[in-house]
């Protein structure tokens, strides 16, 4: 039989594969990392529930880092008043709400602030591009916003999310 062109086997392709699959840090399309701290924040955010929100900024266009924290005492106006209008963010924010039928609830809700009309695309792009990365590593995010103006986060808006 002839011989095939030497090369890495299919057992060290696989197994190359694996590795990538199973690294620490997934690389995203946009090459952007996840700051360790920022997984220890959201620990942090879900188990003590001592902050009411956290914000993540895309640094140097090379990795994901916390930004601004919000004290337990803090809610959704306070939240909203320190988004940057012309740069995007995530974030996170715990959230009480009431459900229909009046019982009182707290959920952890994942935001993507991307303001259209004040950020370059090129910023849109990257943390479009960015937020699986993120996403991933915050397990076990039960709710998830986009806002792309200031009437997306409208406390009315917000709750009624909630409440689905």
């Amino acid at each position: 039989p002839a011989q095939a062109a030497s090369g890495p086997s299919v057992q060290e392709v696989c197994s190359l594969a694996l590795e990538l699959a199973s690294s620490q840090t997934p690389a995203t399309m946009s090459g952007v990392t996840v700051a360790d701290e920022c997984v220890e924040k959201y620990n942090q955010i879900k188990m003590k529930k001592d902050l009411r929100f956290v914000t993540f900024k895309i640094q140097d266009k090379k990795q994901i880092v916390i930004d601004i924290e919000g004290a337990k005492d803090q809610g959704l106006t306070d939240f909203v008043s320190i988004l940057p209008e012309d740069q995007p963010r995530y974030a996170l924010i715990d959230l009480d709400y009431q459900t229909d039928d009046g019982r009182e609830q707290s959920k952890l809700c994942f935001v993507f602030w991307s303001p259209d009309d004040k950020t370059s695309v090129k910023d849109r792009m990257l943390y479009a591009s960015s937020k699986d990365a993120i996403k991933k590593k915050l397990v076990g995010i039960m709710k998830e916003l986009q806002a792309n103006d200031l009437g997306d986060l409208d406390t009315d808006t917000v709750m009624e999310y909630m409440k689905k």
